[in-house]
């Protein structure tokens, strides 16, 4: 990592990740006792001005980089609205404003600073980086603590944080800190669940797909960026370890990361996150992906149609309405199908796909864009791994709901897939869900053969599909003769109705019995059908869990529960014996 402009004052040093933890910690403490009450209030607030302090100092490093070669070099942010003007204790506008009468700096602050922030993006020729400051600060309309002195104490905490003052051992320290605070947003209770996927089931996705150098990276709804922050600490580390150029890096921190966001409140975030990771350039739209209906694409301009690499845990149990139905061929409300749909269409022929969806999208063969979409998917990709997750792995961001993740890849129709059940497994505060554990339960020496355990075992779905072809055409042959007796009696029907004097009650008599055995075709072909869709439940279904039902007949419960009786009966009378 390089150092910080030789000119710069240096920052307190950090040697431990708990130093730097508990500086951070502080900076919240005040921000709690300043309007910042809980976490969905006090991370958004912390975001731009941390964001700030790190692009000032990045800037500051980069300008003497291009000066040591007498290159060029264009700052996203002049006088008096670097942070090393405004918010360090010596610089020239914070010395201004604190000699002026009293206001003179939240009047700054919000009057010039946060305006001039936000529109950035509309000047002449603005630059990537500029239209990333811009929509980082697209929410923030004013600094939401209470006092111009806890504001100054906030910016003085935070000035002595830098992204190079920590332990060189410490990997993306700074970045780990900031999701420390996302995860607090994604604590139950704090209502922030729903942009919050745990990190390590994140990591156990990107560790699968296993993206390479490159390639682009998307993720449809992406929430606070961990897919795509947990995506580029993987190809980082795999380029520390190769020969490579400028180039490698420049294509990675400029045109690799793709995805979209609906919500203002967490747009910015993302932002901020990825940029914090090392990603100057994440190429996030902001607006609703399944209408596609956009609030802002500026960063989104150059996006290909199609990606390498999908990675992602769309939204469910959420209901759509008419407008992004619209846009789908398989229609319906559930917005984890339509997500399904998008996915598989957005993914690049031979790019992987790692998704987290939920265990009734799985097993649902009820509703036809369910059993359509799944079906679209297993022609289309080759759907190789359902990993079904333990219930409440998403419990501690208020979600209780059964998920599996989906391994695919795209190009060539599904043969066999390979399941691994966690279902069983215990997952609380005191035991999380952790790669460790998956580890020693041999997840990752499995997942790469494919091979067969107490855990897992293997469909053949190509064969699962033709006995259920199969068993549809018995079904269907037994409506033949219901079929011939509806066409004779449509027959009769309609030549009793041709009479000069039609029988009425052989009508009566005729139509109902043509609606009976209409009814009869109807039932039997809507059992075939069923039997065909029952293929797209894809739900883990573990043919090697021992079970743990109970075997005994009623009788013997009965010989059972009696005799427990006589037991208790014996205890009583021995108890009342010694009271004697």
């Amino acid at each position: 990592m390089p150092r910080p402009a030789t000119g710069a004052k240096r920052a307190k040093s950090f040697s431990s990740q708990g130093s730097l933890n508990a500086a951070i910690k502080s900076i919240c403490d005040i921000m709690r006792r300043s309007n910042c009450a809980g976490a969905l209030q006090y991370v958004p607030e912390l975001t731009w001005i941390l964001f700030l302090r790190i692009l000032d100092e990045q800037e500051e490093h980069e300008a003497e980089k291009a000066a040591a070669v007498r290159g060029e070099f264009r700052p996203a942010l002049n006088a008096p609205y670097r942070w090393r003007d405004w918010a360090k204790p010596d610089g020239a506008k914070r010395q201004e404003l604190e000699s002026a009468a009293i206001g003179a700096f939240f009047s700054f602050i919000n009057g010039e600073l946060i305006p001039h922030l936000k529109k950035l993006k509309t000047q002449p020729n603005a630059t990537p980086r500029q239209k990333v400051i811009s929509e980082i600060m697209s929410g923030v309309d004013r600094t939401r603590i209470d006092t111009e002195r806890n504001f100054k104490d906030v910016l003085d905490k935070v000035g002595e944080i830098s992204a190079f003052n920590v332990d060189p051992t410490h990997v993306f320290t700074l970045s780990q800190v900031y999701e420390g605070l996302l995860l607090k947003m994604g604590e139950k209770g704090n209502d922030g669940g729903q942009f919050f996927t745990p990190r390590e089931i994140i990591r156990t996705i990107v560790e699968v797909i296993d993206p390479e150098p490159g390639k682009t990276v998307y993720d449809p709804c992406c929430g606070t960026g961990g897919f795509l922050a947990q995506a580029y600490e993987h190809i980082a580390a795999k380029l520390q370890k190769r020969e490579t150029t400028g180039v490698d890096y420049d294509v990675l921190r400029h045109r690799t990361f793709y995805g979209r966001e609906k919500e203002n409140l967490v747009y910015p975030i993302t932002l901020a996150n990825l940029m914090l990771h090392g990603i100057d350039e994440p190429h996030i739209w902001h607006g609703n992906t399944l209408t596609g209906e956009a609030l802002y694409d500026g960063l989104f301009e150059q996006a290909p149609q199609a990606f390498d690499y999908i990675l992602t845990n769309p939204p469910f149990g959420g209901k759509e309405g008419a407008e992004a139905q619209q846009r789908f061929d398989y229609k319906t409300n559930a917005t984890q199908i339509l997500f399904l749909q998008l996915i598989v269409s957005s993914l690049a022929k031979g790019g992987k796909c790692g998704v987290v969806i939920d265990e009734g999208s799985l097993f649902r063969v009820d509703q036809e864009a369910f059993v359509k979409t799944k079906k679209r998917l297993l022609e289309t990709c080759r759907l190789w791994a359902v990993v079904s997750l333990p219930a409440n792995v998403f419990a501690g961001a208020g979600a209780a709901v059964k998920t599996s993740i989906l391994f695919f890849e795209k190009g060539r129709p599904t043969e066999k897939i390979w399941y691994f059940d966690l279902a069983d497994m215990k997952v609380g505060k005191k035991q999380p869900y952790t790669r460790e554990r998956m580890r020693e339960l041999g997840f990752y020496d499995l997942i790469k053969t494919l091979g067969d355990s107490e855990r897992s075992w293997t469909v053949d779905f190509i064969a699962k599909r033709k006995a259920a072809d199969a068993e549809a055409e018995k079904l269907l042959a037994t409506a033949e003769p219901a079929k011939a007796r509806a066409l004779a009696l449509k027959a009769d029907l309609s030549a009793e109705k041709k009479k000069t004097k039609p029988d009425e009650a052989r009508v009566t008599e005729l139509a109902e019995k043509l609606k009976a055995a209409e009814r009869e075709v109807r039932e039997i072909e809507n059992k075939a059908q069923a039997t065909r869709d029952a293929v797209y439940d894809l739900k883990a279904v573990n043919p090697n869990a021992k079970s743990n039902e109970d075997t005994r007949t009623p009788a013997e419960l009965l010989d059972f529960i009696e005799a427990k009786g006589r037991e208790v009966a014996a205890a009583l009378a021995a108890l009342r014996g010694n009271m004697r």
